[in-house]
């Protein structure tokens, strides 16, 4: 469940961030009722960019063989093998 912290809270800047890092989620701060911000610990943000950056290679790689861009696996892996040896 998403945590959520209104933000005169964020002056308890200690506090902020053992949230965050003791949560693997961003934490949502609002202001007057209405989401503002989304602050998370460096681990989360590398994490959630790692995954993200995975995604886009694997809709990249979909797209790719929708378009009849293929490799033989084989015949790539021979190549690679002969290029960097064993």
């Amino acid at each position: 469940m998403p945590q959520i912290i209104p933000i005169k809270d964020l002056r308890d800047t200690n506090k902020i961030s053992d949230l965050c890092s003791n949560s693997n989620e961003p934490i949502f701060v609002t202001k007057n009722g209405y989401g503002d911000m989304v602050v998370m610990s460096m681990k989360t943000y590398e994490e959630k960019l790692a995954r993200m950056d995975m995604y886009e290679s694997i809709l990249a790689g979909m797209e790719n063989a929708k378009n009849g861009r293929l490799h033989d696996g084989k015949l790539t892996l021979a190549e690679l093998k002969t290029k960097y040896g064993e």
